[in-house]
């Protein structure tokens, strides 16, 4: 995989080989049941013109659905296609919100699984915020690994990122408990992928936590703009369980969290002498099953409800810009389309003067709106809905606020 350059940012959508067979289960699926062309094939990647975001690489969601597992994942995914270098900019630590949900997710598992003095391995810890602060509260001892890091290996005093994807390379490397949160859903071959970090650990006593977003939440919620090319598979309870009793794990515990938008799981390796368990019972399957039916007349109508209310606004006059320039902003600004949006508001400045992968916007920070207010703000996850009216509050703008 290469990092994308300013200076050739071609790409059309690519048709690659469209897979016929469920990632995490091997059972065989159906017809997708959304197709959605042409999207940025990723959207946290910093473009520094707007020439090179609109030209950004594209391709197609195919989305699928397996009914053995209720695992949801694009057949269309190419993954020769996706990068993850130091242009590669997701992280949400900037977010008060987010670092309250991060701190209490910090406190749960020291108290739970006694982390303290004992080392912590996790893997796409981007710039080691999340890593950091856990080995900080517990004493413990970490290490990451993230090819999008930046800056120096060592992050603290008992922290160091390694700037590269983890794989059995590392199996040398101690750990007590193995983290990943938000990667799992960017690799195509999830269950391989689970099925190495198992061989990795061995016989070790080692705690593995996984967090991802919810599919659920996305087919039954409404969640249409988590739908973006690099998150190639979409995990409900019962595909993420099997994704890791198929592969070695018993699974300990799952849970929804972040207002139902993410999922957690805990696993323990299993003995060689234990079977694995049989896939989710038909019922646990069927409510899933049913939202999918009804995904794509919601994607649809939610796609053409927000058209309209915009273009009704951009047709009086009015000016908007969206806040949140990560994974739901960018499929929001390009799935819909032109809609008198000119720019979209982020607190992380790392993406400040950067473009939208695909439709073009200039990033901003909330200080730049000050001396050119907006006359609407569209706020792309209700869980920060508080926290970004305090801003505007803050600077004396009053837009209306729009939830997504």
């Amino acid at each position: 995989m290469t990092v994308p350059s300013d200076d050739e940012p071609a790409g059309d959508a690519a048709g690659g080989p469209h897979r016929s067979s469920c990632p995490v289960c091997a059972g065989a699926v159906g017809d997708p049941f959304v197709r959605i062309p042409a999207q940025p094939v990723h959207c946290n990647v910093l473009w520094t013109s707007r020439e090179a975001a609109v030209a950004a690489p594209r391709g197609d969601l195919d989305l699928t659905f397996c009914p053995a597992c209720s695992h949801v994942f694009n057949a269309a995914f190419d993954d020769s296609l996706t990068t993850y270098g130091a242009t590669y900019e997701n992280s949400l630590h900037h977010s008060a919100v987010f670092q309250g949900y991060a701190a209490e997710l910090v406190a749960d598992l020291i108290r739970r699984h006694d982390l303290r003095g004992r080392d912590v391995v996790e893997i796409g810890s981007g710039q080691g915020d999340f890593l950091e602060a856990l080995c900080a509260a517990g004493g413990n001892r970490g290490v990451g690994f993230d090819p999008s890091h930046v800056g120096p290996a060592e992050v603290s005093g008992n922290v160091r990122v390694v700037a590269d994807f983890y794989g059995e390379q590392f199996a040398d490397q101690p750990a007590d408990m193995i983290l990943c949160r938000h990667v799992l859903e960017h690799i195509g071959a999830s269950g391989e992928f689970v099925g190495m970090v198992r061989r990795v650990v061995g016989d070790r006593d080692v705690v593995a936590f996984f967090e991802v977003p919810d599919a659920a939440w996305t087919l039954l919620e409404g969640g249409i703009w988590d739908l973006i090319y690099e998150h190639c598979g979409y995990f409900t309870s019962p595909s993420l369980r099997t994704a890791f009793e198929r592969n070695g794990f018993e699974v300990d515990r799952i849970d929804t969290v972040f207002g139902g938008q993410f999922l957690t799981l805990e696993a323990t390796p299993r003995p060689a002498t234990t079977a694995a368990a049989a896939l989710p019972p038909r019922d646990e399957l069927a409510e899933l099953s049913a939202a999918v039916e009804r995904f794509a007349t919601l994607h649809h109508d939610s796609i053409r409800r927000w058209q309209e209310e915009l273009r009704s606004r951009a047709d009086a006059g009015r000016r908007g810009v969206i806040w949140g320039a990560g994974s739901k902003g960018v499929t929001f600004l390009n799935v819909v389309g032109e809609c008198g949006i000119d720019r979209a508001v982020d607190i992380n400045p790392r993406k400040h003067g950067m473009f939208v992968s695909g439709s073009g916007q200039e990033i901003v920070g909330p200080d730049a709106l000050v001396d050119d207010p907006p006359d609407h703000v569209v706020v792309m996850n209700p869980n920060y809905r508080d926290e970004i009216s305090g801003q505007l509050d803050e600077r004396g703008i009053a837009a209306d606020v729009l939830v997504v």
